[in-house]
């Protein structure tokens, strides 16, 4: 059977990654055959968190399932659009009072299930449950359903991210981190068929730091003194990995890193 292609992308940051993503995924589906998308969108509305109409963008563009990160609840939209639409993720390891679904199995066009778990991790960023323990049992539910199954790591420390790869190899498809915004070159695959990738990079303005304005970066650091940060506008870019998966047995045969600038229609 032919290989199941799915493209999981980093971090959209505001406008300028949302921009990007509208003219490039279209094309990369239709020219590299891609049967499935994944979006980090914790930053997308402004920079941080999500708005209805910024998402709707990303699923008119061919996003499949929207996952997310520690910035996911601060538009006030969030906690509606993660009742109603189980496509869009927060971290599986959040308390469960939180509203929305860590996980979740989507049918497609070719007849495959694919399941897709989103987790946060915990070193440098906020105190939250196990990724490794919440992360296995999601996983032992995910695979009732499906083989064909892909997380992202949403961490600051590369250790962790490196840590859950050794982990779940061979019971998942594809692990790929997201948070830090810098493409990672470790793209590989794992003894057991797991691919994996540290870190997918970043959707947005590489004109900037991480996606923020330099000067205004620039002047937090040098003074230390509260500044706010702005989306930059300039070179826009997607970043992120292309996984190809034996749907029967759910492991990858190949992994290829994509990066692609944005250019102007003629």
């Amino acid at each position: 059977m032919k290989p199941f292609r799915v493209l999981a992308v980093g971090d959209v940051v505001g406008g300028p990654g949302r921009q990007a993503c509208v003219q490039i995924i279209p094309r990369l589906c239709k020219e590299k055959e891609i049967d499935f998308v994944i979006a980090n969108v914790e930053n997308l509305a402004g920079g941080s968190g999500i708005t209805e109409s910024t998402t709707q963008q990303l699923f008119e563009a061919g996003v499949d399932v929207m996952t997310s990160g520690d910035h996911i609840f601060k538009k006030k939209d969030a906690e509606k659009l993660m009742r109603e639409n189980p496509r869009i993720l927060r971290p599986a390891n959040y308390p469960a009072q939180v509203p929305g679904n860590g996980s979740v199995v989507v049918d497609t066009k070719r007849g495959i299930k694919v399941g897709v778990l989103n987790l946060l991790g915990r070193v440098f960023l906020k105190t939250v449950n196990c990724p490794f323990e919440i992360g296995k049992r999601e996983v032992e539910k995910l695979r009732r359903e499906t083989p064909v199954i892909f997380l992202d790591m949403h961490a600051e420390a590369t250790s962790e991210k490196v840590a859950m790869g050794w982990f779940l190899d061979g019971n998942v498809s594809g692990i790929f981190g997201t948070h830090t915004h810098v493409q990672t070159a470790d793209e590989h695959i794992l003894p057991h068929g797991t691919g994996y990738i540290t870190e997918l990079g970043m959707c947005g303005p590489y004109y900037s730091v991480i996606g923020r304005e330099i000067d205004q970066v620039l002047h937090m650091f040098t003074t230390q003194m509260p500044v706010r940060l702005e989306v930059a506008k300039e070179d826009m870019r997607i970043s992120g990995v292309l996984f190809d998966v034996d749907p029967a047995t759910g492991k990858t045969v190949n992994i290829q890193r994509v990066h692609e600038k944005f250019t102007l229609p003629n």
